[in-house]
């Protein structure tokens, strides 16, 4: 029988109808019910009571595989024995004081062994922070102002990054050698707008002319080398080192935000290209599941804060608790880790793109680690290189359909188009995934 819309939510608002509940009791003490806007999941969020290893437990009696892992923090899945451990272990002796502790060092170091472009870290509360962190330091080094960065690419809420990640196509932002920066949000002031210049993923000679344009004023690019928020797109090689060389030729510095792509090999995502960048953003999985972020760079670079000509400080940075718990995640993601997971997502991507392929159905999965993105494109065969891709081609109502049967079904993915694998996670629930999604598809498509 042909699944539609109507259908998909009804089985979803009866399967969580304690969280349709709960979302609305929200909605008196939290704008929008929650503190995080991408809770939402379709009509209402899904609330969790529990999590254990690759699955969470819903108040509303569901397991389900968890797709998302707080939006691809937790790599280990829920309470692995080795964070559980460290956190406890912590807690005995104080979490919290006005003094460096050694977790904060240990960390440090292993971040700075593994990635070749890192020789030191500053600590933060979030990636959204570090972002905003690593654009001072920029900013700060070269003396310039503006920064440039990606079209859907998200490097958190920050005035000074909130900027093109999501615009409507009704309000597309210009021609690929002209694209206008958008605000995403009301209360981000002109002035700021203005200090963004907007790039187009994967188009180089559109690159190259507007950063020659602004050259004087740029201060950084900061990127992702596989954008995952606003949908997934990966930079081709070739458009990276061309882009890195032309950033060195013109004393732009290059910020690679690894935040989520951190997890895609044993030295980030960037140990796979041959162009490094002059900073690194990192978060998620580095806290093992509690808040944190980081930057890492240069000696020469960071020597600006080092003479407090860059100045930035928090209560809680370089927190132990989240030191502690990212330390021992780091610890088990040792190679043979990334490799399991960089082959399940090389399993759930090649079988559902040979099959969608043979049976003609608008599918596809694209990625290249264990952060994977899904979707319905308008028509067979359509390929996503940027953003715009995306925004133009995907079908919004069957990425709806698919979201919310996956839910329904046991599965819980990151509703907007992206699945994040777990070390936890077995053949078995990388193949019920694979035949879920078949069996919603061929529904989605089916003629009566």
């Amino acid at each position: 029988m042909k699944l539609d819309y109507e259908t998909s939510l009804k089985n979803f608002s009866e399967a969580f109808h304690l969280s349709k509940i709960e979302t609305r009791r929200g909605r008196d003490l939290v704008p929008g019910g929650f503190s995080r806007r991408t809770f939402n999941y379709g009509p209402h969020a899904v609330f969790a009571k529990s999590g254990e290893a690759q699955y969470i437990n819903t108040i509303d009696g569901k397991r389900l595989l968890d797709l998302n892992n707080n939006f691809s923090t937790n790599v280990l899945g829920h309470n692995h024995p080795a964070v559980v451990r460290a956190i406890e272990e912590l807690l005995a002796s104080g979490f919290s004081f006005g003094n460096p502790t050694g977790h904060e060092l240990e960390l440090a170091q292993l971040l700075c062994e593994r990635i070749e472009s890192v020789e030191q870290i500053k600590f933060f509360c979030s990636a959204s922070e570090a972002c905003l962190g690593a654009v001072r330091i920029a900013r700060g080094y070269t003396g310039r102002k503006k920064i440039a960065k990606f079209e859907g690419g998200y490097h958190g809420f920050a005035d000074d990054l909130a900027i093109s990640t999501h615009p409507s196509p009704a309000n597309f932002p210009g021609p690929n050698f002209s694209p206008r920066s958008v605000p995403d949000s009301d209360g981000i002031p002109a002035y700021k707008v203005d200090n963004v210049i907007t790039l187009v993923q994967n188009d180089y000679k559109a690159c190259e002319s507007i950063l020659r344009r602004h050259a004087g004023d740029v201060a950084c690019i900061i990127m992702e080398l596989q954008s995952c928020a606003g949908g997934i797109v990966a930079l081709d090689e070739g458009f990276v080192r061309k882009l890195g060389d032309l950033a060195k030729e013109l004393g732009i510095l290059l910020i690679f935000d690894e935040t989520i792509t951190l997890r895609a090999a044993f030295g980030g995502l960037q140990s796979l290209y041959e162009t490094k960048p002059d900073l690194t953003v990192m978060g998620k999985m580095i806290g093992g599941g509690l808040p944190i972020g980081a930057v890492g760079g240069s000696r020469q670079i960071f020597r600006i804060i080092e003479e407090n000509q860059v100045m930035m400080s928090g209560t809680h940075h370089g927190h132990p608790m989240a030191c502690a718990a990212g330390l021992a995640t780091m610890r088990v993601m040792d190679r043979d880790a990334y490799q399991k997971l960089n082959r399940m997502a090389k399993t759930v991507r090649d079988q559902l793109n040979s099959w969608a392929e043979e049976k003609n159905y608008p599918f596809v999965v694209f990625g290249d680690f264990s952060i994977l993105g899904y979707a319905f494109t308008k028509e067979p065969g359509q390929t996503i290189t940027t953003h715009r891709d995306y925004w133009n081609k995907i079908d919004d109502e069957k990425m709806t359909i698919y979201a919310l049967e996956m839910a329904t079904r046991g599965y819980f993915p990151v509703h907007r188009g992206q699945l994040g694998l777990t070390l936890p996670m077995t053949e078995e629930d990388i193949a019920g995934y694979i035949e879920t999604t078949k069996n919603i598809i061929t529904e989605i498509y089916a003629q009566y």
